[in-house]
């Protein structure tokens, strides 16, 4: 049998993102719209999802499914990732703070979108193991810190968009706060068994609105006491 080379896996990523239009289609209705941003889908059908996922699972990478990653967290169907980037409306330029780092393959899709983005990782094995993929992969301008994601990056500060890749009861208030007037928040909300993906808008005057978008379910959002 011949080795598979990087045309076969373009197929199986070509495949994947058919799947993510296909879904979107199918969830028009509580989308509001019928298909992924024309430049998310671009980056999807560009990062290779193969590197940013365990080795011995490189050819189950582009199913529609989660993948375990190690800790008892896994990285996201690719169809809910690439809902959580298209409801965060990321504009190039824009500056970016990841809750979840995982593999690094979503911080990944977001700077080929041209963001500028910051990433933190409660685990630190997983915070290590995406830099050396990042940068393997010519990332190295993702920025990854190792903690409590739910205090988000102080130092950095004045996001434009957040996403948290976990669940928590209510967006964290540190994120609020961080978070530019104007920007957005993709979080899913709600307890162990029942969430929301939903989109949280910081107005102008520093108060917010939550909009639900579909029930989904995440592993809950650490944090350091």
């Amino acid at each position: 049998m011949k080795a598979m080379g990087e045309e076969h896996l373009a197929v199986f990523r070509r495949h994947m993102v058919e799947i993510i239009d296909l879904h979107f289609a199918l969830a028009a209705e509580e989308l509001g719209k019928d298909a992924p941003d024309p430049r998310l889908r671009a980056a999807l059908m560009t990062t290779p999802r193969h590197l940013f996922v365990p080795a011995q699972l490189a050819l189950a990478a582009y199913q529609d499914t989660p993948l375990p990653i190690g800790f008892d967290k896994t990285v996201s169907q690719p169809f809910i990732g690439a809902l959580m980037l298209d409801l965060l409306d990321l504009e190039p330029g824009e500056k970016v703070l990841e809750v979840g780092t995982g593999l690094g393959y979503q911080a990944a899709v977001m700077e080929a979108l041209g963001a500028e983005v910051w990433t933190v990782e409660i685990v630190e094995e997983f915070a290590a193991e995406a830099e050396a993929r990042l940068n393997a992969f010519g990332k190295g301008g993702v920025r990854i810190r190792t903690g409590d994601g739910s205090r988000g990056w102080a130092d950095a500060g004045g996001f434009d968009k957040i996403v948290v890749t976990a669940a928590a009861p209510a967006p964290p208030q540190a994120l609020v706060d961080q978070l530019r007037p104007g920007g957005r928040i993709v979080i899913p909300l709600g307890g162990r068994d029942v969430q929301q993906l939903s989109v949280v808008d910081k107005k102008l005057d520093g108060t917010t609105v939550a909009r639900e978008v579909m029930a989904v379910r995440f592993t809950q959002l650490e944090t350091l006491v």
